[in-house]
């Protein structure tokens, strides 16, 4: 399958929430509330998410991490949200070793912490 179109369809209605909330909200918030309001949308777009989706990290067999990222919508979708000045590397490859930990092949990255938001699509 074309990375390009992993999970196409339920990517572009995830942005359009994303677009929503940001829209709605304005930036100048702390990531929790944009989170937050992102969940609201998700559910009244009868779309299944969790919050604080726990992600272990193994090693040779041994957990050595675990971690939470912010959204998982529809069990296949990684939402990782900030509310920065811009998206820095540290951000990309935060997002990036979600996807490795997981069997998850799909990552969005949102920045809300800008006049117009901010995203990122990581296919692994």
């Amino acid at each position: 399958m074309n990375d390009k179109l992993v999970h196409s369809d339920l990517s572009y209605k995830i942005i359009g929430l994303a677009m929503q909330v940001h829209r709605e909200l304005g930036h100048g918030f702390l990531e929790k509330v944009y989170e937050n309001a992102l969940m609201v949308a998700l559910a009244e777009n009868n779309m299944p998410a969790q919050q604080q989706y726990p992600i272990r990290v193994s090693f040779h067999g041994k957990t050595v991490g675990d971690y939470f990222a912010d959204i998982v919508v529809e069990g296949s979708v990684i939402l990782e949200l900030k509310a920065q000045e811009k998206i820095v590397s540290a951000h990309r490859a935060q997002t990036l070793n979600y996807l490795k930990a997981t069997d998850f092949r799909l990552a969005l990255l949102f920045n809300f912490g800008k006049r117009s938001l901010e995203y990122e699509r990581f296919v692994y």
